[in-house]
């Protein structure tokens, strides 16, 4: 098997575990917070041993970089957290469908950050998302916890798209894993004061848990994403990515037993197909601009 198509295998299980972490939110008996905590934990640990290990230095290039990694670090806590709190207010198959209106948010407000223009097609997506949000919310009250969920999860891609955003601005010229190691190290200070006697008290079985969030389904697929992008191009692996909702909604209803209702289906149709569209729709503009280097 050639590197490329060993490249696309590890993407696509990269992808499946990135998508299962949505899982952790229904299993740990934990808050959202806790949950975040301990996650952070974890990946911390795993990734700055990978990093030694591969003979990566850990430090960062200059006093700026520190802290453009705690700015980061915070947005990712904000989105972990609301990451978690959406699928344990609502269901997995919700959140992880609200979490993916992301890429047409980063879309929105990009524009703030670099010297691009919105077009009609990107009103288009944002109308394509509003209708699938539309389908998902059961009803325009704060009191349905589905409902809830969905604003949660939106909330959560909104701190998600600047994370990204100041991320590839500031913060590319760092690896993956190395990016999420500081990151990871920032959430867990983070969100230190918040942990409470419910982690102390937990079970073995949720350590485990939160062990197997934090290494298999974390670290490891910040790992891989860079080995991976080592032969594949970046418009392949953000294309690969947006099957992250598919992935987890399935996995919710292998594993969790769950069963989306025909307008999650049908509203997260609408969410993938738009992110989809603005994935092609970046990567078709960043070609356009690298040739007119070129010339």
């Amino acid at each position: 098997m050639d590197a490329v198509k060993k490249s696309l295998i590890s993407l696509h299980l990269t992808i499946v575990l990135l998508g299962g972490t949505a899982l952790f939110s229904r299993v740990v008996p934990l808050s959202a917070s806790d949950i975040t905590l301990m996650r952070s934990v974890f990946a911390c640990i795993a990734l700055f041993i990978f990093l030694a290990i591969s003979k990566q230095g850990l430090r960062l290039a200059n006093k700026r970089d520190y802290i453009i990694a705690i700015g980061l670090g915070v947005l990712m806590a904000l989105h972990w957290v609301s990451y978690f709190a959406a699928m344990q207010y609502s269901s997995v198959s919700v959140g992880m469908i609200a979490l993916f209106t992301f890429p047409v948010i980063t879309v929105l407000i990009e524009p703030f950050f670099e010297k691009t223009r919105l077009v009609w097609q990107d009103i288009a997506s944002t109308l394509t998302v509003i209708a699938g949000v539309y389908f998902i919310v059961p009803e325009t009250s704060l009191d349905n916890d589905i409902t809830l969920g969905v604003l949660i999860g939106i909330a959560s891609a909104v701190t998600y798209a600047f994370r990204n955003l100041i991320h590839r601005k500031y913060f590319k010229q760092y690896s993956g894993a190395k990016a999420m190691a500081w990151q990871t190290l920032v959430i867990a200070f983070f969100l230190l004061p918040t942990g409470g006697e419910d982690i102390v008290s937990a079970p073995l079985s949720a350590w485990l848990l939160l062990l197997l969030l934090g290494t298999v389904f974390t670290a490891l697929p910040h790992a891989l994403i860079a080995a991976s992008l080592r032969h594949l191009r970046a418009k392949t692996f953000s294309l690969v990515a947006c099957m992250q909702p598919f992935y987890g909604v399935v996995l919710a209803v292998l594993l969790l037993d769950e069963n989306p209702t025909w307008h999650t289906l049908v509203g997260g149709l609408l969410i993938t197909s738009a992110s989809v569209y603005e994935t092609l729709n970046t990567h078709k503009l960043h070609s356009n601009n690298q040739d007119d280097k070129g010339d």
